[in-house]
């Protein structure tokens, strides 16, 4: 296995221990398992969030943003030459879609082919690790051409 994807896992893999426990903490002490309510949205109505999604969403994941970018920066693709500016737009960029096609891929899976959620998850979970691998490596964290 090569270094850099033997690091991506481990870091990614961190990362996602802490994200969970982030999330936990946010579900049960920051949200203590309530419906959040945010108020009238104009042309929506009232926008309520369920107690786990407010905790995935408005807390977790953007702690776990922050230190996904940096452990993709410093530790898993080093030799990057971009601008840190433009590494974390980039990584925004994908974060965003890995959030767009974790819903449609979950939705797809459990509604359309009708799957447990569990299996789902798991399944959109190896893609979505696929996808994030190739697009960090192509994308957020180009190497220059020697």
């Amino acid at each position: 296995m090569p270094l850099q994807t033997f690091r991506y896992a481990a870091c990614g893999g961190a990362n996602v221990v802490f994200g969970i426990f982030l999330y936990s903490v946010g579900y049960n002490f920051i949200f203590h398992k309530q419906v959040v309510h945010l108020g009238y949205i104009p042309f929506y109505g009232n926008l309520a969030l369920k107690p786990f999604i407010a905790a995935d969403y408005l807390f977790a994941i953007w702690i776990n943003f922050a230190t996904g970018f940096y452990l993709n920066r410093y530790v898993v693709f080093t030799e990057s030459d971009l601008k840190k500016h433009v590494q974390l737009f980039r990584y925004l960029v994908v974060v965003v879609l890995n959030m767009i096609l974790n819903y449609y891929l979950l939705k797809l899976f459990i509604i359309e082919f009708g799957w447990y959620p569990t299996p789902s998850k798991i399944c959109t979970t190896g893609l979505l690790i696929v996808f994030s691998y190739f697009s960090q490596k192509h994308y957020s964290f180009k190497a220059a051409k020697v």
